[in-house]
């Protein structure tokens, strides 16, 4: 390799495909549950990025959210369904880039289904407001980066590595193909 991944000893790399890429996409979104959803074009100030909350991951890897069907977003996804996700589910660990498509529904179940009462903030009709669409992100690709052991081995390793001057990092990172 030509990075600073050459002076590992550990093996740091795992591609993870079909079930193992839902299961790590499950896992990295539940610590994080906030994302950066990206469309491919932007229609207003957000530069087509902005926060969004994942509300539900199946178990195909399917991420689920609620969304205004008057938003910029909502106008992005119909001009072109192509996004991208970011993730971040702690300071040192559980980063997660999804890309796949976006689809918008009205879904009445699953509204019902992922409805919480804090969404009132924004739907402030409730569940049955007119104006919340579903968006059913289907991943099609990714990268994550994260430990393996957690943070606090992570932690003790990287302090170990610098006393020591070798390179002691219990990351492990890799590509997702669902």
């Amino acid at each position: 390799m030509d990075s600073i991944n050459r002076n590992q000893p550990e093996e740091n790399r795992a591609d993870l495909d079909d079930i193992q890429a839902v299961d790590k996409i499950r896992e990295l979104v539940e610590k994080a549950e906030t994302c950066f959803f990206t469309t491919a074009v932007a229609k207003g100030e957000s530069s087509g990025s902005r926060p969004m909350n994942v509300l539900q991951t199946d178990a195909a890897g399917h991420l689920w959210l609620l969304s205004a069907s008057d938003s910029h977003k909502n106008l992005e996804i119909e001009s072109d369904p192509r996004v991208v996700l970011h993730f971040q589910g702690s300071k040192y660990s559980d980063f997660l880039l999804l890309t796949g498509t976006a689809r918008i529904t009205r879904d009445a179940a699953k509204i019902r289904d992922l409805w919480n009462p804090l969404l009132k903030t924004w739907f402030t009709e409730g569940e049955n407001d007119p104006r919340i669409t579903v968006i059913e992100f289907v991943p099609e690709s990714g990268y994550y980066w994260d430990t393996k052991h957690g943070n606090a081995i992570a932690g003790l390793k990287v302090v170990a590595g610098a006393l020591l001057g070798k390179t002691l990092d219990d990351s492990i990172e890799g590509k997702l193909r669902v």
